[in-house]
């Protein structure tokens, strides 16, 4: 039996722990790689993962849905739900430096001719979506100055048998290509496919720069990762991971790529963007190939976490009062940040809220609430707004601030930020804002009251 207060350090493992409690969904072999296999994996998102055996006929096996809910991903951290949020940051703060072997199952096949189109199943997802795009793929590079790497999640169309489109947005990767750029070479990278639930969401870390994410894995796992050198550059991969495609970020070359359906749940566009010359492909034996549906909750939860923790850690070094914080799903887990208050003075939850934009650029509202109020409880957070916020003298607007690009709603990635303050007055009268209760209603079991011939009962009463 798996000790579940230890993390889940291997992906097959946690299949296998989805597959006994129920979680798993294997389909009918040969569902279609294009639209059909993203269907289905996003109606059961959340419920339940997906194995898709033989898509397409495709000797490969699909699978996705692994981390769907913040309740799995706090099971393959070993920890509760309230838990989650404190381990990440303290993986982040005292991250483990992996330990490379010679010999690793993802090196058991190499294919230096490669053909992506025809060696890997890469679904395409939504109807005005480019193309094939490889979603789960962690994204490393080198720093060409410090070798130090850096791990992320880009999105990757196949554009031709050895060719890949690449969005990299101006942050560590981008950083790094442009060192290489300048030289005059190209930038030596790795896209990894398959990886255990901790590698994966450490990818998504937020840290600074020559941090390298496979060091907050080893952490999250309590164990150094086991890394190898990949064959045809010295980029380090996961040793256990279940398919590497090696390259090199061209230098001063651009090409088509997009649309693509993003977490915002709309279509990044078009446009000319990095390429990657693919210089071989190697796996396991019978090997999975990980896709994350664009815009489903596994795609958001990834991100959520990690920015939470470090939205927590920036917020508390400032404001000790703050609680915890949430990035609801209704905010595409990116935009919309809600922060539990206790409250020392007033104006301090305006405070919080410039403090939250200051965290992250793509933050564009915050909702502070007190400790009564549950954050993960959407309609918690509406009843805090309805009766402790009056907008005259509650809401903060910030008017032409950077936020995200992948925004629709804003220009060029110029946003409006609005904060809005639903904490009770500090002066307020005590009954005035004392939520009502009936003594017991959390702790009584209803069942027990419940009389087995009570319909009987009625009936007889309903009829006499």
């Amino acid at each position: 039996m798996p000790d579940e207060n230890r993390p889940v350090t291997g992906l097959r493992d946690w299949l296998r722990r989805l597959a006994d409690t129920d979680r798993l969904s294997v389909a009918r072999p040969g569902v279609p790689l294009t639209y059909r296999l993203a269907a289905i994996a996003k109606r059961l998102d959340g419920r339940r993962a997906t194995v898709f055996p033989s898509p397409d006929g495709h000797p490969i096996p699909v699978i996705s849905g692994l981390v769907s809910s913040r309740g799995w991903i706090a099971e393959a951290m070993g920890v509760t739900e309230s838990d989650v949020l404190q381990r990440f940051e303290d993986a982040a703060a005292s991250p483990l430096p992996w330990r490379e072997v010679t010999d690793a199952p993802v090196q058991a096949e190499v294919h230096r001719d490669v053909d992506l189109t025809r060696q890997l199943p890469v679904p395409t997802h939504n109807e005005h979506d480019s193309g094939p795009y490889i979603t789960a793929g962690l994204l490393i590079a080198r720093n060409p100055r410090t070798g130090v790497q850096n791990v992320s999640i880009n999105r990757c169309q196949i554009s031709g048998p050895d060719r890949i489109g690449v969005l990299i947005l101006p942050r560590h990767a981008h950083a790094f290509y442009q060192m290489a750029e300048e030289a005059g070479d190209a930038l030596e990278v790795a896209v990894v496919v398959g990886v255990d639930p901790m590698t994966l969401l450490a990818s998504q870390a937020i840290v600074p720069i020559d941090h390298d994410e496979l060091e907050i894995a080893g952490a999250l796992r309590g164990e150094p990762l086991e890394t190898v050198k990949c064959v045809t550059n010295d980029v380090r991969v996961p040793a256990d991971a279940e398919i590497v495609i090696e390259g090199r970020l061209l230098p001063q070359v651009r090409e088509p790529e997009g649309p693509f359906g993003e977490f915002p749940q709309y279509y990044g566009p078009r446009d000319d963007r990095h390429v990657i010359e693919v210089d071989a492909l190697t796996h396991r034996r019978e090997p999975l190939f990980h896709t994350i549906v664009g815009g489903g909750l596994e795609h958001l939860w990834l991100g959520a976490i990690p920015r939470e923790a470090t939205l927590l850690a920036h917020l508390r070094r400032s404001f000790p009062g703050v609680v915890d914080v949430h990035l609801p799903v209704g905010g595409v887990c990116r935009y919309h940040l809600v922060v539990q208050l206790d409250k020392r003075q007033e104006g301090e939850a305006k405070n919080v809220i410039m403090g939250a934009f200051a965290g992250h650029y793509d933050i564009k509202q915050v909702v502070v609430v007190d400790g009564d109020v549950d954050i993960h409880d959407p309609d918690e957070v509406q009843w805090a707004i309805a009766t402790r916020f009056q907008a005259d003298r509650d809401l903060v607007v910030v008017p032409e601030a950077q936020g995200s690009k992948l925004d629709p709603s804003a220009r060029h990635g110029v946003s409006a930020k609005m904060g809005l303050d639903a904490t009770v007055p500090l002066a307020a009268e005590p009954f005035e804002f004392t939520r009502i209760r009936i003594p017991d209603e959390d702790t009584i079991d209803p069942e027990s009251y419940v009389d087995a011939d009570g319909l009987d009962w009625l009936r007889g009463r309903l009829d006499g």
